[in-house]
């Protein structure tokens, strides 16, 4: 099976929640570094202000793209 290649700017969806930080399945990230091995990426994930939740290095195991149908969804952090 052929992987989808990530880009800079290209906006993802993590896949499981992150026990270390605030975040959960289905938040959406934007990709802002892809490491040589394109395997790696740094996502940087935030408010719906603009203010950064987390910048975090993951996985393409940890991340998906967006789809095409797919709609954003607010919650709010917890305390």
């Amino acid at each position: 099976m052929m992987k989808t290649p990530l880009h800079e700017y290209e906006t993802v969806v993590l896949v499981h929640d992150l026990g270390y930080l605030p975040l959960k399945a289905g938040d959406v990230g934007a990709v802002v570094h892809v490491y040589p091995d394109d395997e790696t990426f740094e996502v940087e994930f935030v408010t719906g202000e603009g203010k950064t939740v987390a910048l975090v290095t993951l996985s393409r195991s940890d991340i998906r793209p967006m789809r095409h149908r797919e709609i954003l969804h607010v919650r709010a952090l917890a305390a």
